[in-house]
């Protein structure tokens, strides 16, 4: 490799003479150093990227001790050891069944719109495409949505039987649906070269569909079928709380899981040396990248709040583990839609997101659902709710910057795009113009129209007076009423 270095003396010698072959050396020797400064600016940015995507997924790691934390926090002392047990097996078994099988599911391309089919056992892995830091950072989304599950169905499920269900959910149910997602050949992927869903395919930046909707749709399915606690609705009917052993532990992992939210989100643009201009300048992907978080953070405390002041009016009293759980909806909620909106809508999602979280909880308990952490609910309705945020509030200028490509590519319908598509839709065509719509679109004229020579069909348009005209008898027969 040639070196970055060059003094007067190396170039002295080349300008000394105006023969051809000085101009040659000339030109290589430059050409050499703008090569090698070339690949040390591309070594420097793969190194970055890499760098800022491992770091990410340290985070999002980092949150199965808040799981942990959370879980344990939530149910009765008599269970702590049980369920701090599972989260473990989530991390543990969730990494073998996801590098033998989960991520080629999930990213194993090229492959069908259904399901990945290389890269087993990261087999001829790394690609030109993905390095192992991105196989680390989606066993750690992988084991997430696992460890949603592990709060729905707390305190009643059998050590070997949730470890077939984890392992089973790391290693295919959440591969085949981040597949669908995620990756370019996805039948729903919003990064598919060609034949996008709907024009756009499903904007879920972070996973409020495919992580926690996943998750919390799993949990939902495995409290239905393993039935409540035992004492938890008495002969009545009426709920009763079985409450956690310790508040204390419930806020730590929380705070735990905030933090690690800021890889979640912010982490899921996977790569930080990118600009979208050009020139240069102070914008670009690490701008777009602190937004993200901006918007994550507004929509979670927008959330706690909400939930903070709606609870004491619902039920009385100041309540530490209900501003918890709204601040996790909040942040759920945000996830598919952190990077393509205003932070000023992250306030309203996360408005909504807690009322949706009070509402299924509601239901829930009118139905005799026992959720330990309320995971469905907050996983399972939230995410919902930021999926469908998304399609209203996402902004066309960060879709565009986030999903490039795609020049005519759907936005929020709140922000403008409903405006572009009722004048696509109902904008009058030519034919409109030059009939008329009564006859193009009703049928016939509204009354006698004399003017034969209408003007606005010849090419050069202009308004005259329309005066009456004196008719033959012939003529008036030919225009009677009962002829028109």
């Amino acid at each position: 490799m040639d070196s970055l270095t060059c003094s007067a003396s190396d170039l002295l010698p080349l300008l000394s003479s105006s023969s051809s072959s000085n101009a040659t050396a000339l030109a290589t020797f430059l050409c050499g150093r703008f090569s090698t400064i070339s690949n040390q600016l591309s070594d420097a940015t793969h190194a970055i990227d890499n760098t800022y995507l491992l770091f990410s997924a340290y985070l999002v790691f980092a949150m199965q001790l808040g799981f942990a934390m959370l879980c344990a926090g939530s149910v009765r002392a008599k269970n702590t050891m049980n369920i701090m047990l599972t989260n473990v097996l989530d991390a543990a078994a969730g990494a073998l069944s996801y590098y033998l099988f989960g991520f080629a599911l999930a990213f194993g391309a090229p492959s069908n719109g259904f399901i990945g089919r290389h890269f087993f056992g990261l087999k001829a892995f790394p690609s030109p495409s993905a390095d192992y830091s991105f196989f680390l950072y989606q066993w750690a989304f992988a084991i997430a949505a696992a460890g949603i599950t592990s709060g729905s169905i707390a305190e009643r499920t059998q050590f070997v039987a949730y470890l077939i269900y984890s392992s089973f959910l790391t290693g295919f149910v959440y591969p085949v649906v981040s597949h669908w997602f995620w990756s370019a050949d996805g039948w729903a992927s919003p990064i598919k070269p060609d034949n996008l869903l709907l024009g756009s395919g499903v904007i879920d930046f972070a996973g409020s569909g495919v992580v926690h909707m996943v998750g919390g749709i799993a949990g939902l399915w495995g409290a239905l079928i393993e039935g409540p606690r035992i004492g938890r609705f008495d002969r009545a009917g009426r709920s009763v709380a079985l409450r956690g052993h310790s508040a204390s532990l419930v806020v730590l992992g929380t705070f735990l899981l905030w933090f690690g939210w800021y890889g979640f989100n912010p982490g899921s643009f996977l790569t930080i040396m990118k600009g979208y201009d050009n020139n240069g300048g102070y914008y670009g992907q690490w701008s777009a990248i602190g937004r993200t978080a901006v918007t994550t953070t507004l929509a979670g405390c927008t959330a706690a709040l909400t939930t903070l002041f709606s609870k004491r009016l619902l039920v009385g009293h100041w309540n530490v583990i209900d501003v918890c759980n709204g601040l996790l909806g909040g942040f759920a909620a945000i996830t598919s839609g952190c990077s393509v909106v205003e932070p000023w809508a992250a306030v309203i999602c996360g408005f909504v997101a807690a009322w949706v979280l009070i509402g299924f909880n509601i239901v829930a308990s009118k139905f005799k659902y026992d959720d330990p952490l309320e995971a469905a609910q907050l996983h399972g309705g939230c995410g919902a709710w930021g999926l469908l945020f998304t399609g209203l509030f996402a902004t066309k200028a960060y879709v565009n910057e986030v999903y490039p490509g795609q020049s005519r590519r759907p936005y929020g319908l709140f922000m403008g795009w409903w405006r572009e598509a009722i004048r696509g839709t109902n904008h009058p065509n030519i034919g409109d113009n030059r009939v008329g719509m009564d006859m193009t679109r009703h049928g016939g004229f509204a009354y006698a129209y004399h003017d034969e020579d209408d003007l606005s069909m010849r090419p050069g348009m202009m308004m005259t007076k329309i005066e009456p005209r004196a008719t033959s008898p012939s003529s008036e027969g030919q225009r009677s009423p009962s002829n028109v």
